[in-house]
């Protein structure tokens, strides 16, 4: 899932920093040394705040549109920032939630004798056709 939310990066503290808020996301603040590492973490924030929020069950939230979005200091710069969350999901994602599958009694069967961990089956055959859709 590609997302897009616009952002405010206000002159920092530090020569030629700055501090990157995204009104979309309360508590949302990260900054960098430079412009290039400001808005590198404002990915990475920005990913991190949205990927807690869909580990929760919830929804990203709606994306401002970025012509309503004003500095509200001087010098701040208004621009765009695209979280792909599937890849960030992919590398940070840690939570894992119960699901219950009903198969047939022969194969659960089986499954106890051949000591088959049901759990794994189903995460790798799930990851295996997430990646073949994602190739496709």
């Amino acid at each position: 899932m590609k997302l897009v939310y616009p952002v405010v990066l206000y002159p920092s503290g530090v020569p030629g920093g700055y501090t990157v808020l995204c009104p979309d996301m309360p508590g949302l603040v990260t900054e960098g040394r430079n412009l290039p590492e400001a808005l590198d973490m404002a990915v990475d924030a920005a990913s991190g705040w949205v990927l807690g929020e869909l580990e929760e069950g919830r929804h990203e939230p709606h994306a401002t549109n970025i012509a309503d979005v004003k500095p509200d200091g001087p010098g701040g710069i208004v621009t765009l920032i695209s979280l792909d969350m599937d890849s960030y999901a992919e590398k940070y994602g840690r939570k894992s939630v119960r699901k219950n599958v009903t198969i047939p009694a022969w194969l659960d069967t089986f499954g106890e004798q051949a000591g088959i961990n049901y759990s794994q089956v189903l995460r790798e055959g799930l990851e295996r056709r997430y990646n073949d859709l994602q190739n496709t």
